[in-house]
């Protein structure tokens, strides 16, 4: 006869068989090279601190981050697939970060890092589920430089050499190594640039120690003077119109006096950049005689004395690059009604 299993006897069954599977899943460690594991040095609370890594080398420049060459992970085949799929996926962010005071970096010195000790220690590595195995190197040197606050003067770049800044203040407080000469720097873009020619453009200078830069915190203001454009007078054919008022459009007609020099109103001369006199040119009319409300209010037989207007396109006006290079041309001028049948004089 058969005998049956109590509930109590397959809850150890099923227990001690899923103990084996893990059992078994632990004791089928596998290992995980990477390449791309990246210690980046934290920025010291301690502003007056500067603590970087020395690479090998004499003439190796001071770094803030370091790619190890290797770093060997192990752990379960399970975990291993599953960290594998997320760098696969580009999700599997392995840039580590030094916390020199963490690491009892906290005065001037020049110390050996045991990056192994370190890879054990730290917390985004041990959250993966894995352990690391090795490392190459297995060391690296950090150099720790005490700075002095002290006055820099303010320099702004990517501007024309022709411009001169106005920086205010002029000069920042900043930590810098101990007797070497450093500016704070601050640059403009173009767009920063025409807009500081209107108002001041307010910049985070930084400043460059062997090759890294450190913002400022004090915030510096910039203006610049309006470029002065080299103007070139150029003759530009013309065309001229009447400007009415509302109240008078439709209800007048303008005659100019027959002693008017048609030549004047034909070509005029102007000074402007190649760019400006080509859209004087386009636009047109290039000049406009203005008529206003107490015109009509001339006696019939008296004649109105005024001078055309150039009609200069308002961009190039507002950057200083077209002006007039020669007198306003002169009218004289009477309205007539439109419905008025003749007129006592030709109209020009």
């Amino acid at each position: 006869m058969i005998e049956k299993l109590k509930p109590g006897k397959i809850s150890i069954v099923v227990f001690l068989t899923a103990l084996i599977w893990v059992w078994a899943d632990l004791a089928l460690d596998e290992p995980l090279p990477l390449s791309d594991v990246k210690i980046e040095m934290a920025k010291p609370t301690d502003p007056s601190l500067w603590v970087n890594f020395l690479p090998e080398g004499p003439e190796s420049n001071p770094q803030t981050a370091i790619a190890l060459d290797t770093v060997v992970l192990k752990g379960p085949a399970s975990t291993i697939a599953e960290v594998s799929r997320q760098r696969n996926r580009g999700k599997l962010d392995l840039t580590l970060f030094l916390v020199p005071e963490q690491e009892g970096l906290t005065h001037e010195e020049v110390r050996t890092v045991n990056v192994l000790d370190f890879l054990r220690r730290n917390l985004t590595i041990r959250q993966l589920g894995l352990s690391v195995e090795s490392c190459v190197p297995e060391t690296l040197m950090v150099q720790v430089r005490k700075l002095v606050e002290q006055p820099v003067d303010v320099e702004c770049i990517g501007i024309d050499s022709s411009q001169v800044p106005t920086l205010n203040p002029p000069s920042v407080m900043a930590y810098v190594p101990a007797g070497e000469t450093v500016k704070a720097i601050v640059q403009l873009n173009a767009q920063e640039q025409n807009q500081a020619k209107t108002a001041p453009v307010e910049k985070t200078p930084y400043i460059r120690i062997a090759g890294q830069q450190w913002p400022v915190p004090t915030k510096v203001k910039v203006t610049l003077a309006p470029a002065q454009n080299v103007l070139t007078p150029y003759p530009v054919p013309a065309t001229y119109s009447f400007g009415f008022s509302p109240n008078l459009q439709g209800k007048y007609r303008v005659v100019l006096a027959e002693d008017t020099d048609p030549t004047a109103l034909t070509s005029v001369s102007v000074k402007a950049t190649p760019l400006a006199c080509d859209a004087y040119r386009a636009a047109g009319p290039q000049l406009i005689l203005y008529i206003r409300d107490q015109d009509a209010q001339a006696p019939p037989d008296q004649w109105i004395e005024r001078d055309f207007e150039f009609h200069f396109p308002a961009e190039y006006v507002r950057k200083g690059e077209i002006e007039a290079n020669q007198p306003p041309p002169k009218a004289r001028f009477m309205l007539v009604p439109i419905a008025t049948e003749t007129a006592p004089h030709s109209e020009l």
